[in-house]
């Protein structure tokens, strides 16, 4: 079920969302195993983080007409989808998980435009993005400093970086990647990171953070919330700052050893 929980209460709303399920029912699952679970119902049931992400992080987006972008995490191919189909540029996906990854290859408009590929090993030469996006995978992402450094490879210097995960207080207060299917309640294993965190190991790798900032639920995410039932977990949900957005803009200079400034 798509779910949202606070430490108060627990918003169930239909099959893909986040979730604080702490009942002993609750299959906790590596990442594989997870979106391999996930993936037929990932795109198909409104989810208000998502919502919230895509209304919000749009309009931070520059033109893309021309550009090289990447879609670093592309799940079922969301965000490549939508910078395909409102600009001209050249954009690729990547991800590791097969299960998300043909789903998004029943997506006409993006299926020869995307790749299985392990993010500390990417299949692309140096230099050769000036945009990327990595939509709720960070906290999917073991060795975070590995993978920056292998993202400060492929991007040009100059690039804009765009990550989205769930909030740290949010996860604090119980919020968890989560979704149920026919099975039972599973939750997604998890790294979190607080804010200062990542924005730390984006500047060891060469990354300047423009901005971080936190969103919260709001009235285009009500509907949600009164389709599945729920509106009455709506108002509190809207307390809670729910997602991180990052725009880090890649340095010229290269990575920073941790200890300069």
């Amino acid at each position: 079920m798509n779910q949202i929980s606070t430490t108060a209460a627990s918003v169930d709303l239909g099959s893909s969302n986040y979730s604080a399920v702490s009942s002993g029912a609750t299959a906790r699952v590596s990442v594989e195993e997870g979106y391999e679970r996930w993936a037929q119902s990932y795109d198909g049931t409104p989810n208000p983080l998502l919502n919230l992400e895509e209304r919000k992080l749009t309009a931070l987006l520059p033109e893309t007409t021309g550009k090289r972008f990447l879609d670093l995490g592309c799940g079922t191919g969301r965000w490549l989808q939508r910078l395909s189909a409102r600009s001209a540029g050249l954009g690729v996906g990547v991800d590791f998980s097969m299960a998300m990854l043909r789903v998004a290859r029943e997506k006409a408009a993006i299926r020869e435009r995307i790749a299985r590929a392990d993010c500390l090993r990417l299949p692309f030469r140096a230099s050769v993005f000036s945009l990327v996006i990595c939509s709720f995978a960070l906290g999917h992402i073991r060795r975070l400093e590995a993978m920056l450094h292998e993202l400060a490879r492929v991007a040009m210097a100059g690039a804009d970086v765009f990550v989205t995960d769930l909030h740290p207080e949010a996860y604090a207060l119980g919020w968890r990647t989560g979704f149920r299917d026919s099975r039972s309640a599973i939750q997604i294993e998890t790294l979190p990171r607080s804010a200062e965190e990542i924005v730390r190991a984006f500047y060891s790798a060469g990354f300047e953070c423009l901005t971080h900032v936190p969103l919260c639920i709001g009235e285009p995410e009500k509907a949600i919330f009164a389709q599945a039932g729920k509106i009455d977990l709506f108002a509190p949900a809207c307390q809670v700052p729910a997602v991180l957005v990052c725009h880090f803009r890649r340095n010229s200079a290269g990575a920073r050893r941790p200890d300069e400034r």
